[in-house]
């Protein structure tokens, strides 16, 4: 999408003369005109995007499936972490831990757990902000909302069963590991991501 910009720039302008002309010829409105631009312009960007398979809805598939699968996940760990799902599997559960947190089914009274969640969540924010070389206003209003729920999340953590907690960590941690590593430029270049005006050569 981002190596298509200037080619989708490129035939905006070309456009905009084409249907000067035309709008000229025809005797078009100025609201006319400005009507057959932008028919015309998203009809030549979706061909870029089927030429290029690149359409942003695909971006926006992954969180359809992501999401619910994250809350019923939790849901489940919080059913079996307060005994819904049998005795014996809370009792495995609360046995289950690791470290400072033996018992799974409490939460985290050190709050090791949720601060280091909210660390994490606060540095995926910040590395899908350091990406965006020009925000708009509404992207960056996306941002500071999803710095907010990374803070909020501390107290969150802090009250439900560490099995949640910790749930919600190594999900969080597996992210900031994708990210990191999709960074890489030989990562990307064996992933035959191709380069970018924003890609970096030194991104860590």
């Amino acid at each position: 999408l981002e190596n298509l910009q200037p080619e989708i720039k490129s035939l905006a302008q070309r456009l905009r003369y084409e249907v000067s002309v035309r709008g000229k010829q025809m005797g078009w409105s100025e609201k006319a005109a400005r009507l057959h631009f932008q028919r015309n312009l998203r009809r030549l960007i979706t061909e870029l995007y089927v030429r290029d398979n690149c359409h942003p809805f695909k971006a926006t598939l992954l969180p359809w499936v992501q999401v619910p699968m994250w809350l019923c996940v939790s849901l489940a760990l919080r059913n079996c972490s307060v005994g819904a799902a049998g005795p014996e599997v809370k009792e495995q559960l609360s046995a289950g831990g690791t470290l400072w947190f033996p018992d799974l089914t409490a939460p985290d009274s050190t709050w090791i757990l949720p601060v280091s969640l909210g660390l994490v969540n606060l540095l995926l924010v910040e590395i899908f902000a350091s990406q965006k070389m020009e925000a708009s206003r509404l992207q960056k209003l996306a941002t500071h909302f999803f710095r907010v729920v990374s803070v909020v999340m501390i107290p969150v953590a802090a009250t439900v069963p560490s099995s949640m907690a910790l749930y919600w960590l190594s999900s969080s941690l597996v992210g900031l590991s994708h990210n990191l590593l999709l960074r890489s430029p030989p990562v990307r270049r064996l992933c035959l991501i191709p380069r970018t005006k924003s890609e970096s050569d030194t991104p860590y």
